[in-house]
């Protein structure tokens, strides 16, 4: 009993995890949004509300995070939220390793609408179009937004798992 009373208890500044710069630079300039755990490689991950998606992406980009490596899905599983992702990255000029941060915006299943990134960062145009595809994600504001791998007829969201594949597909003027 003495043995465990003696173990130092580690505060509990130390057990949270510390935002990262830009979640710093986020909060300072009253963008709402919560800082996730970084990934393994050390990005930083930002979660923010659908409504503040916009907003938020526009401050990144003045901020410098003029690319958008990619846009995609995540489906949490039956009856859980699905994910909007995206990465950001500052390019520029002799830039060894350029600064990295990653937004996710969970979006209900029933219902996953978010705005369009397309008028900040043109690259999302076919991502966004692809994980409306795939997973059912709407993008209001997007300029196209229509199936771009599946055939315009299909019926359900291909890469959500609860998705239940049909028994046979016919193709229409396939010949």
């Amino acid at each position: 009993m003495a043995e465990e009373e003696s173990k130092p208890v580690p505060a509990e500044e130390d057990s949270l995890v510390k935002a990262g710069q830009v979640s710093q630079w986020l909060t300072e300039n009253g963008f709402e949004h919560e800082f996730l755990e970084p990934d393994k490689n050390g990005v930083e991950i930002i979660k923010v509300e659908p409504d503040f998606l916009l907003p938020t992406a526009t401050a990144l980009y003045a901020y410098g995070f003029n690319y958008l490596q990619f846009q995609s899905g995540i489906d949490l599983g039956p009856g859980q939220d699905l994910v909007s992702v995206y990465h950001l990255i500052k390019v520029g000029d002799n830039a060894d390793k350029p600064e990295e941060v990653r937004i996710k915006v969970f979006l209900p299943r029933e219902n996953p609408v978010v705005p369009s990134v397309y008028w900040i960062w043109k690259t999302a145009d076919w991502q966004e179009r692809e994980s409306y595809d795939m997973y059912g994600i709407i993008y209001e504001g997007h300029p196209n937004l229509k199936r771009i791998l599946m055939p315009e007829d299909w019926v359900g969201w291909p890469l959500r798992k609860d998705y239940i594949s049909p028994d046979f597909y016919e193709l229409q003027d396939a010949y």
